[in-house]
């Protein structure tokens, strides 16, 4: 049961590392909940694309 669990929580976790290391959002600024939201979910779209940026390429063929 807790690899299951620790499985999981790698996946959402790489997405995170992502964003914090890769994209640069460690420090995170108020700027309106709306505002806040809409970069949150640009950066998980850079994030998935950053991911899969090795497959993309094929998927193209």
């Amino acid at each position: 049961y807790q690899k299951i669990l620790a499985s999981v929580r790698a996946k959402v976790e790489h997405a995170f590392r992502i964003i914090k290391q890769q994209l640069g959002s460690t420090k995170v600024r108020y700027r309106g909940i709306a505002k806040n939201d809409n970069k949150l979910q640009t950066m998980f779209a850079l994030a998935n694309l950053w991911m899969m940026r090795r497959a993309l390429p094929q998927l193209q063929a």
